[in-house]
């Protein structure tokens, strides 16, 4: 797999509270695209980041509809990425590949 398709892949880190106490237990949450598979992330994470994974849970959180002014929109679905690290491994997502 290209380096470009790991880019693809691995959209954005996510930076919450929730997150932020996943990483406590060696977890690091990450939006990824919607059609990427387990596999895929977890090549993705490793070859970007020089870390080994030792499990990826996803999830997809389904777009809300929601009203502004009056006028009714709805949010995109965004699929998620929860990559368990192997001991003693770590990631900085506050800066930049």
């Amino acid at each position: 797999m290209t380096t470009l398709r790991h880019y693809d892949i691995i959209r954005s880190p996510v930076i919450t509270e929730k997150a932020t106490i996943h990483s406590e237990q060696d977890k690091v949450v990450f939006n990824v695209s919607k059609d990427a598979t387990k596999t895929e992330i977890k090549a993705a994470v490793e070859a970007l980041f020089s870390v080994k994974v030792k499990s990826v849970n996803t999830l997809v959180r389904k777009g809300k509809v929601k009203r502004f002014k009056g006028i009714i929109g709805k949010q995109v679905d965004v699929k998620k990425a929860i990559v368990t690290l192997q001991e003693g491994q770590s990631i900085d997502v506050t800066t930049g590949l």
